[in-house]
């Protein structure tokens, strides 16, 4: 049993950050508090495979208009395991995305289904340095999944990246021969692919770079061109993660593909945003109980509309979601961009957005969001290799999840969105912690062996 658990505090109006407090001690007269949250550590789940953020060419471009101090300072916030949150999961784009300075494919030149003139000479500017720079800082390896937005013009119906369209079905083995001449492409720089997304929300009609799949068209493109693919190239060790779009579909889009065992035979997971309303997250475990073998993985989420700088809010939807989400079985947890301007770019459509850190890039001052100290809350603490286990609130506005980790230690996050201190019990085994919580926070328990 714990003798203490440390406690990691960030609250509104206090100048608390991932803030240590005095660590707490059983109370043998602990008193009859209504408010509980009760560990039941014989009760285990999913295992965690990790967190991060999203490599973009903005993200990059961003990163290399500031000095190197701040540039450093950047990497070490996300991928120091000491000092910053230790991403190991992340996320980039093939070809252009939204957040990319323009439209831009690897093969630009019509009709070219050998591929000769593949290059990705553009990501050699900014992204793959950004990549190369965090692997560096990165104390273990990062698991890169990467999600194209189009394919290039001339492979899709409306002979643009953007505006959706589809694939056309005479490119559909030239298509999935580019994923796989990505991939060995980013191997040769020293970059390995750990996993590609089907299509970045294959149901969105964007102004951006966008393309169409039905959920029949998805599975089979996986079932008949890219998992062979992948497999005739001996990249059989690339995940494949279908979906990439909303959890309000997610059920019916992995039943449609994942009922074909053709098709299931080469899906790693499903993958999910959050731009929904409202939230469906109980679709994630309905999801798991019917295919209790594929992953969930969260693969991108953001606040829209711009930077939104100093708003609290922002951190309180990455809690609310991380927590509901990891509460349905999902593994890992993959954020939006990991940096960008004042503006809440660049973004070639002008869909701005907000990054955990936003960069004043003229006088080189990083601003970091409360998103970033809500999301350290969970990334920092519960690390890959943890396993869920049950956690239950007797307070609906305290939302809580728990976890052994795998140096054997017990974390428990606590996320109160209210406007009033919600003090509680924290139950596990015959031991009572009593626990503060002060109103909009977040609180990580970490036990002392």
């Amino acid at each position: 049993m714990p003798d203490k658990f440390y406690l990691i505090q960030t609250a509104k109006d206090t100048g608390d950050r991932l803030t240590p407090k005095p660590p707490l001690t059983p109370q043998k007269d602990a008193a009859d508090n209504a408010r509980r949250v009760v560990i039941d550590p014989g009760r285990s789940f999913q295992t965690i495979l990790g967190f991060g953020g999203a490599f973009t060419e903005a993200a990059a471009y961003t990163l290399h208009q500031l000095p190197e101090e701040q540039q450093e300072a950047v990497l070490k916030s996300y991928f120091d395991a000491e000092s910053g949150h230790g991403y190991t999961l992340c996320r980039t784009h093939i070809n252009s995305c939204d957040f990319s300075r323009g439209n831009y494919a690897y093969d630009e030149v019509p009709g070219d289904t050998e591929l000769e003139h593949f290059s990705i000479e553009r990501d050699r500017q900014d992204l793959l340095p950004m990549i190369k720079s965090a692997m560096a800082m990165s104390g273990e390896s990062i698991k890169l999944l990467a999600s194209p937005w189009s394919p290039p013009a001339w492979m899709k119906t409306n002979h643009e990246m953007n505006h959706g369209g589809k694939l056309l079905p005479e490119y559909r083995q030239t298509w999935a021969d580019y994923y796989a001449r990505y991939i060995r492409e980013y191997a040769a720089e020293g970059v390995p692919i750990w996993g590609v997304s089907v299509q970045n929300e294959p149901l969105a009609t964007q102004t951006w770079d966008s393309c169409i799949y039905t959920a029949a068209e998805e599975r089979d493109f996986v079932r008949d061109y890219l998992g062979p693919t992948l497999m005739a190239q001996e990249l059989e060790d690339v995940k494949i993660v279908v979906w990439d779009h909303n959890r309000d579909l997610v059920y019916r889009r992995a039943k449609t593909i994942l009922d074909d065992p053709d098709a299931a035979q080469y899906v790693w997971g499903v993958g999910f945003h959050w731009y929904e309303k409202p939230l469906r997250f109980k679709n994630l475990a309905r999801v798991h109980d019917r295919f209790p073998d594929i992953n969930l993985l969260f693969t991108e989420g953001c606040q829209e509309g711009g930077p939104h700088l100093g708003e609290w809010g922002l951190g309180e939807r990455y809690a609310h979601n991380m927590i509901n989400d990891l509460n349905n079985w999902t593994v890992g947890w993959i954020d939006w961009n990991m940096l960008l301007n004042k503006q809440g770019g660049p973004n070639h459509v002008g869909n701005y957005c907000s990054a955990q850190i936003i960069a004043d890039t003229e006088t080189g001052e990083l601003l970091y969001q409360s998103s970033y100290y809500y999301f350290g809350h969970i990334a920092r603490y519960v690390r890959p290799g943890s396993v869920r286990v049950g956690c239950e609130s007797s307070d609906k506005k305290l939302e809580a999840m728990a976890f052994h980790g795998p140096d054997g230690k017990l974390v428990v996050v606590v996320l109160n969105q209210t406007g009033k201190a919600r003090d509680f019990s924290l139950v596990l085994n015959e031991d009572t912690f009593e626990v503060p919580c002060p109103p909009h926070s977040i609180i990580t328990l970490i036990e002392i062996v």
